[in-house]
Formats: structure tokens, sequence, C-alpha cells
């Protein structure tokens, strides 16, 4: 069986350690944790790894946060994945730093890149995991606190919030998205 697992976020260095880019950091643990790399290809930096008899197809869209679905739509054609094999992993203000939601549907809360999947997709019904990233920025500031790196204190946190993440996405490859969801959204 294969999964589609695809982390949002925007491409280049200079984002590399935004809150915005958690879905890229989160993939980039899992990979970095295997014995395979990202490779550029059309849309996205993609990366397959094996786990218990499963394929997971890593992606990383280059085509910026605002335009994600174009990525994922297309991803999803060419790998011959279902819907419902997909994962989107997204960052989300409503949460706290460090909590996790799943869900298997949902608006775009104000966020740009399910906002674009959604209008591509024209429905909300797909799973993804949130990772909350808090919103502890003043009125006017939630663009310069999303795309801002990491508080110190974040940083020392991130590892094992990232570890629950990447046993998450396991999870929804081997017992199902909603024996995930009941494991991960008590705790």
């Amino acid at each position: 069986m294969k999964y589609l697992i695809i982390g949002l976020g925007n491409p280049g260095k200079e984002y590399a350690e935004n809150r915005h880019n958690i879905g890229f950091k989160i993939l980039d643990v899992l990979v970095g944790a295997s014995n395979t790399c990202f490779k550029s290809k059309r849309y996205a930096e993609i990366a397959e790894i094996k786990y218990k008899a499963r394929t997971l197809v890593l992606a990383k869209p280059s085509t910026y946060m605002n335009l994600s679905g174009k990525a994922v739509n297309y991803l999803l054609q060419k790998e011959k994945i279902p819907k419902n094999n997909l994962l989107i992993l997204v960052d989300d203000l409503a949460l706290p730093f460090g909590s996790i939601r799943i869900k298997q549907k949902g608006g775009d809360g104000g966020h740009n890149g399910l906002a674009d999947i959604i209008s591509v997709f024209g429905n909300s019904k797909f799973n993804r995991l949130r990772f909350g990233i808090g919103n502890d920025f003043s009125q006017g500031q939630q663009v310069d606190y999303v795309l801002g790196n990491w508080s110190e204190k974040e940083e020392k946190l991130l590892p094992e919030r990232i570890d629950k993440c990447i046993e998450a996405v396991k999870n929804f490859s081997t017992i199902g998205i909603e024996r995930t969801m009941n494991f991960f959204n008590k705790k």
C-alpha cells in the first residue's frame, strides 16, 4: 500500500526554520532517520521510505505555501494514491505550541496552504495533522509570527514534538486515520 505524506512549507533556506515550515521540518527528520534523501521532482522534493510493508511517499511542495493544491493534486494523480491515503502536515495558530490534532476534514482556519488545497479539490475532505505553533503575537503581526523562526524555548521542545508527529504518520499508514485520531487527539 502507498501513502502520500505532504508537509506544507515554503522552499528556500530563508524559510527553513520558520514556524510555517513545520511540515517540511517533520519530513526532514523522518527522512534523516532513514537511508534515503529528498530528490527534486516536478512540483516537489520527494523521498520514499518503507514502513511495515507500506510505501510512504514524502513530499515537500516547491510551489510555495499559497499554491500547495497544485502540487498535492499532481502528486496524488502521478503516484496513483487514493485521497484517503493522503495526510497533510500543517502548522496551526489556533493550537498551543506543540499540540497535535488529526482530522479527516475541516476548514482552512485562515491557512493559505489549506485554502488552496480545498480550492483545488473542491472540498475539504482530506486528512491533516495540525501542529500547534501558538499565537503569541500582537494584533497585526500574524504574518511576521508565522514566518518567524522558533523561539529558543520552542527549539528545545521541538524534537520531542516532531517525534510524536512521526509516530502519528507511521500509525496513520498502519492502523488508519480513525484509530490514529483516537490515539493522538486524546493527548
